[in-house]
């Protein structure tokens, strides 16, 4: 079977994503200018998409206030460049249990769990053309950490998503988390377009090998659109592999704070060298219009 490369790619850039990454670089964004400021860099590197966590100013952990989301995208408005945006709407299902021989009460310390409506408040509110539709129930780390999205959560949340108008990206981070979005696209809770995010090399979900990406890839209906990304050192390459796949790019510092050895990033020469990457292998990149039209995305905020 010969390879069929995508020619046309779109770069999504996650610029800050909600995990302990403050820790270890002080380029990651925190507050939302920071964060906008970010996203406005990622744009014009060649992102037509960006991918927008927001953070608690003050302790940099990962945050669920609209008023933070609000500032973000005011920014990013007042700046006239034009990107889509693509908010999360993966806050709100973080349990961590209160130890293994003690699992009840879950821990407060790491435990964030919300209803589908409270979880998805600011997209509501400030209407994106794009939010994260999380596709399942995954371990995390090596402590007592559960991402948790159960099925009928995500019935609820694909259903108001759906109403609202924004096109969901629905993240795979299991070879079972396919069967869950083909499941909401036969309950008629997925429209077409259908977009997907693989998220790969995440302990404990899908490894980052070649063959379980063909796994994947291989299982997804023929028209729906996907892109693909790796953490840490495999950002990079998976640049190169999601295109090779036929899908679009994702890179960031939500995923990967490293441009070079020993070499903190930024958001902006990431995206320059997935942009290198692309261009390299033959495919032309497509900017925030082109993507709203492939996609059929409606344009709220």
């Amino acid at each position: 079977m010969g390879l069929t490369p995508n020619r046309e790619v779109f770069i999504t850039c996650a610029v800050t994503g909600a995990g302990d990454t403050t820790s270890r670089s002080d380029k990651v964004p925190v507050t939302p200018r920071q964060i906008a400021d970010e996203c406005i860099a990622a744009a014009n590197a060649g992102a037509a998409i960006a991918h927008i966590h927001v953070r608690d100013p003050k302790t940099g952990k990962g945050s669920r206030d609209i008023a933070l989301y609000t500032e973000v995208v005011e920014h990013i408005k007042a700046s006239g460049v034009d990107m889509v945006l693509n908010l999360t709407a993966g806050m709100g299902g973080d349990l961590t249990l209160g130890s293994v021989e003690q699992p009840m009460p879950p821990s407060p310390n790491g435990t964030d769990m919300a209803g589908a409506t409270e979880r998805l408040e600011h997209v509501a509110k400030l209407r994106p053309e794009i939010c994260t539709l999380d596709c399942g129930t995954m371990n995390f780390g090596e402590g007592d950490y559960v991402m948790t999205n159960t099925p009928a959560m995500l019935k609820a949340m694909a259903a108001q998503i759906q109403a609202l108008g924004v096109r969901p990206e629905v993240e795979i981070f299991d070879t079972g988390h396919l069967l869950l979005a083909k499941w909401l696209y036969d309950q008629k809770l997925l429209d077409d377009p259908v977009m997907v995010q693989l998220c790969m090399g995440i302990p404990w979900g899908a490894p980052d090998d070649i063959g379980t990406l063909l796994a994947l890839t291989n299982n997804l209906p023929s028209n729906w659109t996907f892109s693909a990304f790796s953490i840490g050192r495999n950002q990079m390459p998976y640049a190169a592999m999601a295109m090779l796949a036929g899908g679009n790019i994702r890179v960031g510092l939500e995923d990967n704070i490293w441009l070079d050895k020993g070499v903190l990033a930024t958001n902006g020469p990431l995206v320059e060298r997935a942009v290198k990457v692309a261009e390299g292998m033959g495919a032309k990149i497509l900017g925030p219009q082109e993507v709203r039209e492939r996609m059929k995305l409606t344009k709220g905020w």
